[in-house]
C-alpha cells in the first residue's frame, strides 16, 4: 500500500469493497454537522476516569451520564466535572443493574463501557438495541458464544462498535505500520506482540480505599479495585486472558479482517507459580489466599496462522517479576523491528550487513501522518498519549457517521484468542479453526485504519 494514499482514494479502490462498506455502514450514521455529541460511561473506576479526564479536555462532547457501583469512585468522577467546571451528570447506581436506566433510546449518541470484563457483553447489546453507539474496552465476551451475541446484536441493530484499544496508537508502533504500508520491511512473514506485564500488585493489594496498588495479598471482597474481580479470573481461567494490546497492532500491520484473516490457534501454558509465591511474599504461608490454586499459567504462549501464510505469536506474561513491554516483533523479506531491543534491521538500508541500529532515529523518520498532526493535541493524556488517539477516533467517527476504525469484526478476532486458547490448553494444546466473524467478507474488505486523512 502506498504511504501516500488516502481513504478516499483507498475506497475508491474497488466497487465490491465500496459495496461491502456501504452494506455495513452503520444504522445511526448521519453528518452530525460539527455538533456535539452525548456520552455516557459505565464504569468510573481508575480507567474509567482516565477516559472521563480526557472527554472532559474536549468542547465537541458533552458527558451526560456516568454509572458506578461503587459510590466512592462514581463521587471521585462526579469530582473531575467540577474541577473542569462543567455541569454535573446524570448519575446512576445503587445495584448491579443501575445502568440499565441510562440507556434510554434517544438520550445518549454514544456510552464508553468501562467495566470488569463479564460485563462487557451484556452491557454492549443493551446499549445496541438502544441504538446508543458503544466504545468498549478491551475484552468483548467471556465465551465465544458471547462473541457471537454480541455480533449478532451489531447485525441486527447497524449500530456502530468501536474497541477502545490504545495501543494501536502507540507511537512507535503507527511508526512502524506506516513502514509497513510504505514496504520497508518487505512482504511480511512473522509477527509477535503480547501482554507482558507485572500485574502482582493490580491482581493483590491491601484491601484500603484510595491505595489501590502497592503491595498485599487480598483479592475478591477484600480487594480493592481491579483486585476485586480481575484475581479471580487468574483463579478460574487458564489462557490468553489479554490479548488485544499484543493482537491488535499485529492484525493491523497484517491486514486481518481487511484482505487476510486468522486461520487457526494453538496456545500453551507454563505451570503456575507467580501468584502462589506472591501471597507468600506479601502475606506470609498461613495467609487464607496462600491455599488458593491459580489456574492460570505464569506464561501462556499463542501461536496463530493467518490466510495469507504470515505466523503471529503471543505471549501473556503477568504473574512474574518482569519489566513492561509488549514484545512487538515485525519481520518481512526486507527486515525487522523489535521493541524490546528497540532496534531494526533493514538489508541494504541499515549502515551495517548482520548489525542491529538504533530504531529511534529511523522511526522518527516515519512518524506517522496523525502523530504529526495531532501530536501538541494528544500531549499529556494517558499512556504517552495513545488514549487521546482512540478516543479521538471513536468521537470523530460518530460524528462523522463514519465505520469504527477499530470496528466490531477487530473487537471480536482479537478478543475471541482467549476463549480459544483456554479450550486449546485444555484440550492438550489442540490446533483449532479459527471463526470467521465476517463470514467471508475479509476478501473484500479494505484497509482503512489510521490512512493519512482518517482518525
Amino acid at each position: 500500500m502506498s504511504g501516500g494514499m488516502n481513504r478516499r482514494e483507498l475506497l475508491m479502490a474497488g466497487g465490491a469493497a465500496l459495496a461491502t462498506a456501504a452494506a455495513a455502514a452503520p444504522a445511526i450514521a448521519r453528518d452530525r454537522g460539527g455538533s456535539r455529541l452525548r456520552i455516557g460511561i459505565i464504569g468510573t473506576g481508575e480507567r474509567g476516569r482516565v477516559h472521563l479526564r480526557e472527554l472532559l479536555r474536549r468542547d465537541d462532547v458533552d458527558v451526560t451520564a456516568i454509572a458506578d457501583i461503587d459510590p466512592f469512585v462514581l463521587e471521585a468522577a462526579k469530582g473531575q466535572f467540577d474541577a473542569a467546571g462543567k455541569p454535573r451528570p446524570a448519575s446512576f447506581t445503587g445495584d448491579a443493574e443501575a445502568w440499565r436506566a441510562m440507556l434510554k433510546p434517544g438520550t445518549l449518541d454514544g456510552v464508553l463501557i468501562v467495566t470488569p470484563w463479564e460485563w462487557h457483553k451484556p452491557m454492549a447489546i443493551a446499549a445496541m438495541e438502544a441504538r446508543v453507539a458503544v466504545g468498549c474496552e478491551v475484552v468483548a465476551g467471556i465465551t465465544l458464544q458471547d462473541h457471537w451475541d454480541v455480533l449478532a446484536a451489531h447485525e441486527a441493530t447497524r449500530t456502530p462498535y468501536m474497541l477502545l484499544e490504545n495501543v494501536c496508537y502507540r507511537r512507535d508502533v503507527m511508526a512502524v505500520l506506516n513502514m509497513v504500508r510504505q514496504d520497508l520491511f518487505g512482504e511480511m512473514i512473522h509477527l509477535e506482540g503480547g501482554y507482558q506485564h507485572d500485574l502482582r500488585d493490580v491482581k493483590f493489594n491491601s484491601g484500603i480505599p484510595g491505595r489501590p496498588y502497592g503491595g498485599g495479598a487480598e483479592f475478591g471482597a477484600k480487594g480493592w479495585s481491579e483486585a476485586r474481580w480481575r484475581t479471580d479470573h487468574s483463579v478460574r481461567r487458564n489462557g490468553d486472558l489479554y490479548p488485544s494490546h499484543g493482537i491488535g497492532p499485529c492484525a493491523m500491520w497484517a491486514n486481518i479482517n481487511r484482505g487476510n484473516r486468522f486461520t487457526r490457534l494453538t496456545s500453551y501454558a507454563s505451570k503456575a507459580r507467580g501468584l502462589h509465591d506472591h501471597v507468600v511474599a506479601q502475606g506470609g504461608a498461613d495467609h487464607p489466599n496462600a491455599a488458593v490454586r491459580f489456574a492460570l499459567g505464569d506464561v501462556v504462549t499463542t501461536s496463530i496462522a493467518c490466510a495469507n501464510g504470515e505466523t503471529i505469536r503471543l505471549t501473556h506474561d503477568t504473574n512474574l517479576p518482569r519489566p513492561y513491554s509488549l514484545g512487538f516483533r515485525v519481520q518481512g523479506t526486507r527486515g525487522l523491528w523489535m521493541d524490546v531491543a528497540k532496534s531494526l534491521y533493514i538489508e541494504g538500508r541499515s549502515p551495517e550487513p548482520h548489525r542491529w541500529e538504533p530504531a529511534e532515529t529511523v522511526l522518527g523518520q516515519y512518524d506517522h501522518p496523525l502523530w504529526k498532526r495531532h501530536a501538541d493535541q494528544a500531549a499529556g493524556a494517558g499512556h504517552g498519549g495513545m488514549d487521546w488517539f482512540v478516543l479521538n477516533a471513536f468521537v470523530e467517527a460518530l460524528k462523522a457517521g463514519a465505520p469504527m476504525p477499530i470496528d466490531i469484526y477487530d473487537a471480536l478476532t482479537w478478543s475471541a484468542i482467549t476463549p480459544l486458547s483456554e479450550q486449546s490448553i485444555a484440550e492438550d494444546n489442540r490446533t483449532l479453526e479459527f471463526p470467521d466473524f465476517t463470514r467471508g467478507a475479509w476478501r473484500e474488505r479494505r484497509q482503512d485504519f489510521a490512512l493519512d486523512d482518517a482518525y
